[in-house]
């Protein structure tokens, strides 16, 4: 026999008017409004009506570094109707990092799919001076400025944040990492000139070109491809290398039907020109696993992170 919460989420993911759901479904996003994961969910979200739901909207509901949207998805009734959209590091990073996080990634969440995927960009503002032209220059300035030395990320503990810490230990400078509660309000600050650097989503930070931003590096294995002439950090000698994902989960006890149904969905989604042309413009590209697939990658990269956070010597504050 079925259970009867089964039975719900099944008739729930019924099709109609060709459609794996008659009600609306919501994307929680854990940053405010206006930064890349934001963007790229409002994209995702508008792929999704008349795919998936006749209706998809976002709810940003930032907080405690994200934490906030993941639990909020945790509790949320696992019957296909919401999910989280998330950046890596919630999920992989922030087990390490705090001792009482909240939930366990592999046991209240499922990976549905990665959706996008992306380096991060270690820019700097107008506050640094216009002679400072290289990671290398950077690190010089800071070892000149001490007082100076920081740099601004979205949530403690989180991936930008240990971009930081990875090139202070590898170039022997001390940085103050300076939190805020996304990658918008940090690069506002940035751009005022309170802080003088910034670790941001490559498509974050291409806008903000325009206002004088320079971007100095890029974390991942090889360049990006759309930014071709800027180096990666691990180039001039640090030991900082870092590829990120964007990803869509679902509370635990959610029945496979809703899972492997999101899933499709996404898939087709993500496998269409036109998403790769939009997400294109945002400095991402489309990535796509199967829930099975995305649980090992998922449980590879918790995994990984273990020594990076242990050797950083970082504890978050619960």
């Amino acid at each position: 026999m079925i259970s009867s919460l089964a039975a719900a989420t099944l008739a729930s993911v019924a099709p109609v008017c060709g459609q794996v759901t008659s009600k609306p479904v919501r994307l929680i996003v854990g940053f405010p409004a206006g930064g890349g994961t934001d963007v790229i969910a409002r994209l995702l979200a508008e792929k999704l009506r008349g795919v998936y739901a006749p209706t998809a909207i976002v709810e940003n509901k930032p907080g405690a570094g994200a934490r906030v949207s993941v639990d909020f998805v945790k509790r949320s009734e696992p019957d296909g109707t919401t999910m989280l959209f998330t950046p890596d590091f919630p999920i992989t990073v922030y087990p390490h990092s705090f001792r009482q996080l909240g939930y366990d990634p592999l046991r209240d969440l499922i990976p549905v799919a990665p959706t996008a995927k992306s380096a991060l960009a270690f820019i700097i503002g107008p506050t640094v001076p216009s002679n400072v032209k290289s990671l290398a220059d950077f690190v010089a300035w800071c070892k000149a400025n001490p007082e100076k030395a920081a740099y601004a990320t979205t949530s403690a503990g989180g991936t930008p944040h240990f971009v930081g810490v990875m090139l202070s230990a590898s170039a022997r400078v001390p940085m103050q990492p300076v939190h805020y509660r996304g990658g918008a309000p940090a690069l506002q600050d940035l751009i005022g000139g309170h802080v003088p650097a910034s670790v941001n989503p490559i498509g974050e930070t291409l806008p903000a070109v325009q206002q004088g931003v320079r971007i100095l590096a890029v974390t991942g294995a090889q360049r990006s491809k759309f930014l071709p002439e800027v180096p990666t950090m691990k180039e001039p000698g640090y030991d900082v290398v870092i590829d990120s994902w964007l990803g869509v989960f679902l509370p635990a006890m959610t029945p496979d039907e809703p899972v492997n149904a999101l899933s499709r969905a996404f898939e087709k989604v993500v496998k269409s020109s036109e998403y790769a042309e939009s997400l294109a413009r945002f400095g991402s590209e489309p990535t796509f696993a199967t829930p099975k697939e995305f649980a090992a990658r998922v449980k590879t990269d918790i995994e990984r992170w273990g020594p990076v956070v242990k050797a950083s010597g970082f504890v978050g504050e619960d």
